[in-house]
């Protein structure tokens, strides 16, 4: 019976560094799952790489040969020793791994509890290891029900609910601001990583036209492009404040990129809409005296932090509940486990048993077909048919398998003319009739003749039926 081990370390266990000697590419993967597919002990394998964890599924009869083996691999393909990583390794069995992957999947494990990423990188890893046939019915079984689990776990729980970003806490705020996004102008003020963030954010909202003003107008203009905005150059920003609504910040600025005194000139002919300003660059980019003018708002990195560590603790209080089902589906897959024991000893009985009717079946038939005469064989198909096929024209369709089988194909195409005399050319003549119900009362109620028909049918199909059961008993 194969156990099911895992190995790994993550960002609990390892630094950065650490994490990223160790750290698997898409290629490398490939070659690594060809190499334990390689090694006797490892029967099954799932190799899961990302920047904060790389984990080794793998289905084993040895464990400890398995475990010295996924360690030396670690070693060679890295050129790293082992003594150098041995410490931050963690190696669950059994419930405890299964328990283990259901909770990374479910994104309980993970740095920011709830992040969304992990279960589309554990898909990409099952996929990988499915085309290299190192998965198969155990990790094929894990890996779909560690799918389920942590789809149940999203969806019953509030785990993946408010902000934990700095760019999404952001957009958070705006929506707090304004109820609704939708048709609200945007200026994004820099254009680094942060920036392009927001504005990803931002689309999914349904914002209005984006505005982009960058130091470096190419930059700007790449940004603009990317998401269908328009560029503009820094010393425009003043100009911006009239017609937009939302105002995101991120550069690298010493001083003030937007002071009081420009926000204070253009409120007027804004007709006091509100100008809701987020600064999530350090130094601030915004003039904190802004907040002090009417329907004017700053929100900066201290603000949003607060926001996000709230959320953080409004998640963790929803993970208890995802713990719960993870626990739950532990038991529930231990239990399909413990059943696979007795599938072979079922599958084995199974075959038995098929393997003895053949046999019987055809010892019986091959007596028969090579030792009776003509009229015997005759009798023995009018029987089975009868038996086998009691439907209209049966007896005849087992006859002319047996016939065929014996080899008497003179007198099997006798009995097939026959057969086709008898069923198939009044069949051919009821369907030519039954468009004309006054005709067909000539010979027999409508309802006497769509039974016929049926019956007339049902032997045509039984012919191609018997042929091939009772040559796949001789």
């Amino acid at each position: 019976m194969l156990d099911i081990v895992l190995l790994g370390l993550n960002h609990k266990t390892a630094p950065v560094e650490l994490r990223e000697n160790l750290a698997f590419s898409k290629d490398e993967t490939s070659a690594a799952l060809k190499a334990l597919q390689e090694s006797p002990a490892i029967s099954e394998a799932i190799l899961i790489s990302t920047c904060n964890r790389v984990e080794l599924l793998i289905a084993t009869e040895d464990k400890s040969i398995a475990m010295d083996a996924v360690k030396l691999l670690l070693a060679e393909f890295k050129k790293i020793p082992v003594t150098e990583f041995e410490n931050a390794l963690y190696i669950h069995n059994g419930d405890d791994a299964v328990r283990h992957i259901f909770r990374v999947a479910s994104s309980l494990d993970s740095m920011v509890v709830g992040e969304p990423q992990i279960l589309g990188q554990m898909k990409e890893a099952y996929q990988t290891a499915a085309m290299k046939k190192t998965s198969g019915v155990l990790l094929n079984k894990l890996l779909h029900r560690t799918f389920f689990v942590a789809k149940r776990v999203r969806s019953e729980t509030g785990i993946g609910d408010h902000a934990v970003s700095i760019s999404y806490a952001a957009i958070e705020m705006c929506r707090k601001i304004f109820g609704t996004l939708e048709g609200k102008q945007v200026l994004l003020i820099g254009a680094g990583e942060m920036a392009e963030l927001a504005v990803e954010h931002l689309i999914r909202n349904r914002t209005g036209d984006i505005i982009v003003a960058n130091r470096t107008f190419e930059r700007g203009v790449k940004l603009a492009n990317k998401f269908k905005g328009k560029a503009v150059r820094f010393e425009e920003i003043a100009d911006c404040l009239q017609r937009v609504d939302i105002i995101i910040s991120s550069t690298g600025s010493p001083d003030y990129v937007v002071t009081r005194d420009q926000v204070k000139g253009v409120m007027h002919s804004r007709r006091n809409r509100p100008l809701f300003f987020i600064d999530i660059a350090v130094p601030r980019d915004i003039d904190p005296e802004i907040n002090r003018l009417t329907n004017s708002y700053i929100y900066d990195i201290d603000d949003l932090k607060g926001v996000i560590d709230h959320n953080i603790e409004s998640r963790n209080k929803e993970a208890i509940k995802g713990e719960r089902i993870v626990d739950e589906a532990v038991i529930r897959f231990r239990e399909w486990y413990d059943n696979m024991d007795v599938v072979p000893t079922i599958v084995a009985l199974r075959d038995k048993m098929e393997n003895i009717a053949r046999s019987e079946v055809k010892k019986t038939l091959q007596t028969w077909i090579h030792k009776a005469t003509l009229p015997a064989a005759a009798v023995l198909g009018t029987l089975v048919g009868l038996c086998v096929f009691p439907c209209s024209g049966g007896p005849y369709v087992a006859t002319i398998g047996l016939l065929a089988a014996r080899k008497i194909y003179f007198q099997s195409l006798l009995y097939l003319l026959l057969y086709n005399f008898a069923f198939v050319t009044p069949l051919i003549i009821v369907l030519l009739l039954a468009s004309n119900k006054k005709m067909v009362k000539k010979m027999t109620t409508w309802e006497q003749s769509k039974s016929k028909l049926m019956r007339l049918i049902s032997g045509l199909l039984m012919l191609g039926l018997g042929l091939i059961i009772l040559r796949w008993f001789v």
